[in-house]
């Protein structure tokens, strides 16, 4: 393939993307999860501010315990949530959490002691927990099937990129109105978004939703959601995929200030590109990546970005800054193209009527994942910091190792 066969192919999977905006009902839930994205942009450089007002020795471990609250919410709450979307109305799960948000986060600014944000973090994040896999399992009752992997996409994309922007504007927000009411904006985003929600359609959220159960056993529904997850073997070697992506990127994450400031004795203006570059590489996959791998499986997205994850990190001990601005660019490219195939098997390989569990449970396990990823991204930044992403590359290349011989060992025995 030549250059300009090469680039026209790359414009038109970006186009593509954006052509499922045509479909009005996705691109009412797609704005209502923008404005929430951009409002949990708000709300952690408010937390960071916040933190910092608490005594700057404290800031570090106050966002680190919330962070720890908000995945520990997100694994405990996440499978029942799932279930939930497969038995009640999901557009009131929808506008609900939406509105009972934008309360928890009006009452951040009149918080007076430390305890007070852990309890609005965590109870934060339960209606999190409850809103992101009804609204996962909300796409494909909404999207057709050949618009789906581009919707997902879209999703993914943007969840980068405000990610990337989200913060800045935030901050910008919060040098003109303040760091606690900062949280009002926030609040306010919340009811943008619930009202986007309440003007879609009822029965076209919920077709496959059960009615009229005699029993509402959440539990079973709950252990359901992970055997139908672990049951399909390309959701199984996806979620495998996950995890390998969560070690390598925890690595990103958590040690990327530390190598910038104390291993290249750079600043904060620095460590801010170099993440932007890695935001960047995100959303460029994100956008392309339904569109450019049309497979049943998914592998090859999967096992190459992986990949390019692992291998890039491996080597950033030892390259200069402007070597790492490229490699956390493909680093991006990678985590994009691990990650996102999960959802889109989800969607294409279990039944409507069980896909809300299944969501819940996905979300759940792949935050686990984090969890996981977190405390070994620490332990490897404190204990061996020099050669930190050296040694985590090498563990993501091991369990991409392992997930690939299980695949083949699969494979064999079917045949």
């Amino acid at each position: 393939m030549n250059k300009k066969a090469a680039s026209e192919s790359f414009f038109n999977a970006l186009k593509d993307s954006f052509q499922v905006l045509k479909n009005r009902l996705f691109s009412l839930l797609y704005f209502a999860e923008a404005i929430s994205l951009l409002g949990d942009a708000f709300t952690w450089v408010g937390l960071a501010l916040l933190s910092y007002q608490f005594g700057r020795e404290r800031s570090a471990i106050i966002l680190a315990t919330a962070l720890t609250l908000r995945v520990t919410a997100f694994i405990l709450f996440s499978p029942f949530a799932g279930v939930l979307a497969d038995r009640v109305s999901r557009k009131t799960i929808l506008y609900t959490t939406h509105f009972i948000r934008m309360a928890i986060v009006a009452c951040l600014p009149f918080v007076t002691q430390e305890w007070q944000i852990y309890a609005l973090v965590f109870l934060l994040n339960i209606f999190n927990a409850f809103f992101t896999p009804t609204y996962r399992a909300v796409i494909p009752q909404v999207v057709d099937h050949a618009h789906y992997r581009q919707a997902v996409g879209l999703s993914t994309a943007t969840f980068q990129i405000l990610g990337v922007l989200g913060p800045g504007l935030a901050g910008i927000l919060a040098v003109w109105f303040g760091a606690r009411q900062i949280f009002f904006i926030d609040a306010a985003s919340f009811v943008v978004a619930a009202v986007l929600i309440l003007l879609l359609p009822t029965n076209k959220l919920q077709h496959a939703v059960k009615k009229n159960e005699k029993t509402f056993t959440a539990w079973h529904d709950a252990v359901k959601g992970v055997k139908l997850l672990f049951k399909s073997p390309l959701i199984r070697f996806a979620l495998f995929i996950e995890f390998v992506s969560a070690i390598a990127g925890a690595q990103i994450l958590v040690n990327s200030v530390g190598h910038i400031k104390s291993g290249l004795h750079l600043g904060d203006k620095q460590y801010g590109w170099v993440m932007a570059a890695f935001g960047i590489g995100a959303s460029i996959a994100a956008f392309v990546a339904g569109s450019l791998d049309k497979t049943k499986s998914r592998r090859l997205s999967l096992i190459a970005g992986a990949l390019v994850l692992s291998v890039t990190i491996s080597i950033t001990n030892f390259v200069a800054y402007p070597v790492m601005l490229i490699l956390w660019l493909f680093a991006g490219l990678g985590q994009s193209l691990a990650e996102m195939p999960s959802e889109t098997l989800i969607g294409e390989n279990i039944a409507e009527s069980e896909q809300g569990k299944v969501y819940g449970s996905h979300f759940a396990f792949s935050h686990l994942w984090w969890a996981i990823a977190y405390p070994i991204a620490g332990f490897l930044g404190s204990r061996y910091a020099g050669k930190d992403f050296l040694y985590g590359g090498l563990i993501s290349m091991l369990l991409l190792g392992i997930a690939l011989f299980l695949m083949k060992k699969q494979t064999k025995i079917k045949s």
